[in-house]
C-alpha cells in the first residue's frame, strides 16, 4: 500500500488564518502558502503552485501541457480561463509522424498510451499563467515563480506516490535520453529515481527565470518556439510557428447550476466534463437523501444511476469531439432531466496524468485549477527541462480514433475545476485528476458534502466507485449489503484491494464568511494541505 503524507498534512482545519491551499504535493501546497504569506491573493498562489507542480509533480503537470482555472473573486462573477491544448492547424501523412504506442503497467491493469513528437498538441500553460496573472494577479510574476525556482534548484524528495508513477510511466521516460535524464537516479546512474531521492531540475529553474524576464513570447514566438518547431519538422511532429503564435487563452462563462440549495460553478463547453457532473447531479437530485446514510444501498444505487446517466449522455449527445452551448442547454433542461430520471430507475440501470490545486484567501477569493500534461510525449524541449504533452495520443481525448481531430480546435477535456457557494456564503474550491474518473470523483464528493452533510475531510476520504462502460470498479470500505446491491445492478464489478489513484484525487479547500478555513488533500494522490499564518 502506498504511503501518503500524515493526516496533519492531508486534512486540517484552522481558524483565523490568511488562507489555505490543497494539492497533490506538500511542496506545491507550501509554495501556494508562501505566496499568500508574502501578500499574494488566491490567484497568485494558484499560479505559483502550478509552476511548483511542474517541478514537484512533473509527471502530472508541465509548462508544456494545458489546463483550466476557475476563478471566483470576492465580489465578482466566476470566470474560467481555458488554457487547454489546441490541435495543430494542419495534418501530416501518418507515415511521416513520430507516433507510437507504449504499455503502462498499473499492477492490476495495463493501459496503452501513444507518445512521440506526433502526439504533441499546442501547449497552453505558459499563456494561461500570464493571462490569468494580468487579470487577477497582485504580486509580480517573479515573486509568484520564486518558490518554484527555488524548488527546482534545491530538489524535491520523491515520495512513494511519485515513485510509483515513475514506475508506471517508465516506458515513456525511457523512450528518449533527455526524458530519462530528467528522472535518472542521482545515486545510482542508469536507474530511475527512487523514493527518498532528490529530484532536481536546474534547467527548469532557468526556464522559469527566463519566462519572468521575457514573458510568454519566449514560448510562443521566440527562441523556444523556433526550437520546438524545428524539432517537429525534423523529427515527425506537427506544430508550426503559426500554431504557436496563434494560441489564445479563452475566457469562458462557467456552467452555473443549483444543487441542494448550493450555487455551483464548473468548467463549461467545449469541454464536456463539467456539464456531465452537473447532469449527473441533476438526475440524482430526485433522491430523498435526508433520511439516508453514506454507504446505504439506496445511496450507492443512486450514485450508480447518476454515473450511468452521464456515461450514456456523453455518447447520446455526441460529446466525444466537444460540446456546444446549444447541446448543453438541452442536456441540462428540465425536460431532459425528468426523462432521464424516469428511464434510469434504480432497478433497471443497465440494458490521466492530471493534478489539481485549490486555494482560498482571507478576502474570500477562491481559485480552482486543474492541469495536465497527459502522460508526456517523452520529448524534452532542449535546455529547458520541460517535457511536452501527448494530448494527440490520449485515447480519452481522441475517442473517435487517432488522427481524426479537427484542425486548429481546442481539445475537449474531462477536467472539471469547480467552485461551490452555500446559502451561508461558505465557499469551496475542488477538482480532481483522473481522466474519465474525474466526473465520478467530483460528483461523489459533492453528494457527500451537500446531500449527506459530511465534513470536507470525510467527503474527500470516503471510498468511491467508478463506472466505465459496463464495468464498475469499487474501492474497499462499503458494507456487504451495499456491495451486493451494486453487484446485482452492474453487469461487471471489480473490488480493488485498497484506495487507489485510479479513483481520482480531489483536493479541496473552503472558507467561511467568518474566515474559518478547511482543507483536504486526497490521500489517493499524495494530497497535502497547507495554511498561511502570516508573519
Amino acid at each position: 500500500m502506498l504511503s501518503s503524507p500524515p493526516a496533519s498534512e492531508r486534512i486540517r482545519t484552522l481558524a483565523r488564518t490568511l488562507g489555505v491551499a490543497a494539492s497533490g504535493s506538500r511542496e506545491v501546497s507550501r509554495a501556494a502558502v508562501e505566496i499568500l504569506n508574502a501578500g499574494g491573493n488566491a490567484f497568485d498562489a494558484a499560479l505559483g503552485a502550478l509552476c511548483a507542480a511542474a517541478v514537484a509533480e512533473p509527471l502530472l503537470s508541465s509548462l508544456g501541457g494545458g489546463g483550466f482555472l476557475l476563478a471566483l473573486p470576492t465580489a465578482d462573477k466566476p470566470v474560467v480561463y481555458d488554457f487547454f491544448c489546441q490541435t495543430p492547424g494542419r495534418r501530416q501523412p501518418l507515415e511521416d509522424l513520430d507516433f507510437y504506442p507504449i504499455l503502462a503497467d498499473f499492477g492490476t491493469a495495463a493501459q496503452e498510451f501513444h507518445i512521440g513528437m506526433g502526439s504533441i498538441a499546442v501547449p497552453g500553460v505558459v499563456a494561461g499563467l500570464f493571462e490569468a496573472h494580468r487579470d487577477l494577479g497582485h504580486m509580480p510574476m517573479r515573486d509568484i515563480m520564486a518558490p518554484a525556482i527555488a524548488l527546482a534548484r534545491a530538489g524535491v524528495e520523491v515520495d512513494a506516490f511519485h515513485a510509483y508513477i515513475v514506475q508506471i510511466l517508465a516506458p515513456i521516460l525511457g523512450a528518449t535520453a533527455d526524458s530519462f535524464a530528467l528522472f535518472e537516479s542521482p545515486g545510482e546512474p542508469g536507474r530511475y529515481i527512487q523514493e527518498g531521492e532528490l529530484l532536481r531540475n536546474p534547467a527548469a529553474a532557468e526556464s522559469l527565470e527566463a519566462l519572468c524576464k521575457q514573458g510568454p513570447s519566449l514560448f510562443y514566438r521566440g527562441e523556444w518556439a523556433a526550437q520546438l518547431v524545428s524539432d517537429c519538422q525534423d523529427k515527425g511532429g506537427l506544430l508550426s510557428r503559426e500554431d504557436l503564435s496563434a494560441y489564445r487563452v479563452e475566457r469562458r462563462e462557467p456552467v452555473v447550476f443549483r444543487y441542494r440549495g448550493a450555487r455551483c460553478a464548473i468548467n463549461p463547453p467545449p469541454s464536456p466534463g463539467g456539464c456531465l457532473v452537473a447532469f449527473a447531479l441533476a438526475v440524482m437530485e430526485d433522491w430523498e437523501s435526508g433520511q439516508k446514510q453514506w454507504g446505504s444501498p439506496e445511496h450507492v444505487l443512486n450514485l450508480l444511476r447518476g454515473m450511468r446517466a452521464a456515461s450514456l449522455a456523453r455518447h447520446d449527445f455526441n460529446m466525444e469531439g466537444g460540446l456546444d452551448r446549444e447541446k448543453m442547454e438541452r442536456l441540462l433542461g428540465a425536460e431532459t432531466i425528468r426523462a432521464w430520471q424516469q428511464s434510469l430507475q434504480l432497478n433497471s440501470l443497465f440494458s490521466r496524468g492530471t493534478t489539481h490545486i485549490s486555494v482560498a484567501d482571507a478576502k474570500g477569493n477562491i481559485a480552482s485549477l486543474t492541469a495536465s500534461n497527459g502522460e508526456g510525449c517523452s520529448y524534452v524541449l532542449p535546455g529547458t527541462g520541460i517535457m511536452l504533452n501527448n494530448m494527440l495520443g490520449e485515447e480519452d481525448l481522441n475517442y473517435g480514433g487517432f488522427h481524426r481531430w479537427k484542425e486548429n480546435t481546442r481539445l475537449a477535456s474531462m477536467m472539471s475545476p469547480a467552485v461551490i457557494e452555500l446559502a451561508d456564503e461558505t465557499r469551496f474550491a475542488l477538482g480532481s485528476g483522473g481522466s474519465n474518473r474525474i466526473r465520478s470523483a467530483i460528483s461523489q464528493v459533492l453528494i457527500n458534502l451537500l446531500d449527506l452533510g459530511m465534513s470536507l475531510e470525510d467527503a474527500v476520504a470516503a471510498p468511491r466507485f467508478h463506472l466505465e462502460r459496463d464495468k464498475l470498479s469499487i474501492e474497499p470500505g462499503y458494507s456487504e449489503e451495499a456491495l451486493q446491491a451494486l453487484r446485482d445492478a452492474a453487469p461487471q464489478t471489480h473490488l480493488w484491494p485498497e484506495k487507489n489513484l485510479f479513483f481520482g484525487g480531489v483536493h479541496s479547500v473552503s472558507v467561511s464568511p467568518q474566515g474559518e478555513f478547511h482543507g483536504a488533500g486526497d490521500p489517493r494522490r499524495s494530497g497535502a494541505v497547507a495554511f498561511a499564518r502570516g508573519v
